[in-house]
């Protein structure tokens, strides 16, 4: 039975993160795969240029305590490491680890940031849709990858957590490359889990002490959870992450497809949840991604699903659409959609929807918030509105 340590973090200060850490290191046996003089890479969730408290990606403060507990082990070769949306340069690193707190994190730890661009090409014979990635050098040159997540929802994938992490394994802007090369959900997600089994984290942390909810995974809302998870699994931490937010496991797509390969269980009660908030309930009224929540076609009679699907799927699905008074001409819209869709007018994005492949790239990667996810207005109520 796959164990999830879960433990009550309430807040980010010193003292309780690193007890939750420690808590998990020794509930889990997270010893037993370490030794002096080995290279670890923490891979944090670094989206884009965030402070700690907007709760887009990992707090620092979880990060130094993995530190901390690492070199209390003997362990001193440690990079902290992300591809985030957008090119993968020295120059874009630097701002986010900056922003994120991670250089401060980095310096008074003794700790290094990952500034190698480089990354090359790993078999993955686990894989079904994808038998080799291309991944960043931190994750290939390490002798241990700690995968450290950020409890998100997610405009396509529905939940953002261990598995979804790992995304940032790859290269700069050849992740909207993998969006087009598998524009639906379903495969998209199943891509994720061939990620996940090439590069096989030997430990997930997730840091849900704020998490974020609403149009994740940067549009969203900070809420208070209070939890911290770990778990050799990624998948099985994952399950957990539904069980907090109150979502069953089979409606997110990556975990469907983990259970259908028999990498998880089907639901919460199938884990060895340990640790002293191992009872932990769901919080009440997390809210989820719109178009998680608005994507009804399968309620259709099945007779008309023939003749109505197209239409809504071309009329109903949620679509970006740009907020003119708040869009400041960056360009990052542009620069992440792999259907190459977006261009700018007059300091303006404009979108192509004849060629929207309904990725979400663009609202995931804009600094301003200024592109929301929105369905026919006919349908849409305010509380979907940004």
């Amino acid at each position: 039975m796959h164990r999830v340590s879960v433990c009550r973090t309430p807040d980010y200060s010193s003292g309780v993160m690193e007890r939750a850490v420690e808590s998990h290191f020794q509930t889990l046996g997270l010893d037993s795969l370490l030794k002096p003089g080995m290279r670890v890479t923490i891979k944090a969730n670094l989206l884009m240029k965030r402070a700690p408290d907007e709760a887009t990606t990992t707090h620092p403060a979880l990060v130094r305590a993995v530190v901390r507990s690492l070199k209390k082990r003997g362990v001193s070769a440690i990079t902290i490491a992300d591809s985030p949306g957008g090119p993968y340069t020295v120059q874009a690193l630097d701002g986010i680890y900056a922003a994120s707190g991670m250089e401060q994190v980095a310096r008074e730890e003794g700790v290094s940031l990952n500034r190698d661009t480089g990354y090359q090409e790993v078999p993955n014979p686990r894989g079904k849709l994808v038998r080799n990635f291309q991944l960043i050098h931190p994750v290939t040159q390490a002798d241990l990858v700690i995968n450290a997540a950020k409890l998100k929802t997610h405009c396509m994938t529905g939940l953002s957590g261990g598995v979804k992490n790992l995304f940032g394994c790859v290269p700069g802007l050849m992740k909207p490359e993998f969006h087009y090369r598998f524009p639906e959900k379903e495969r998209f997600c199943e891509m994720l889990v061939d990620l996940c089994e090439c590069v096989r984290p030997a430990v997930t942390f997730v840091d849900a002490v704020v998490a974020m909810e609403g149009n994740g995974p940067s549009g969203g809302n900070p809420r208070e959870v209070g939890l911290t998870f770990a778990g050799r699994n990624p998948y099985a931490v994952d399950v957990a992450l539904c069980r907090a937010i109150g979502e069953p496991p089979a409606s997110i797509p990556i975990l469907r497809c983990a259970i259908q390969r028999g990498l998880c269980p089907a639901g919460a009660e199938e884990l060895a949840l340990v640790g002293d908030a191992a009872d932990f309930s769901a919080v009440e009224g997390f809210a989820k991604p719109t178009p998680h929540k608005l994507d009804f076609s399968t309620n259709m009679p099945a007779p008309l699903r023939p003749v109505l699907l197209p239409l809504v799927r071309r009329v109903l699905t949620p679509k970006p659409v740009i907020q003119n008074n708040r869009c400041i001409g960056c360009g990052k819209c542009a620069e992440s959609c792999p259907a190459h869709t977006i261009e700018l007018r007059e300091r303006k994005a404009v979108i192509n929807y004849s060629g929207c492949i309904k990725c979400y790239c663009c609202h995931e990667m804009c600094p301003v918030r200024a592109i929301s996810v929105r369905r026919l207005g006919l349908f849409t109520h305010k509380k979907d509105r940004r």
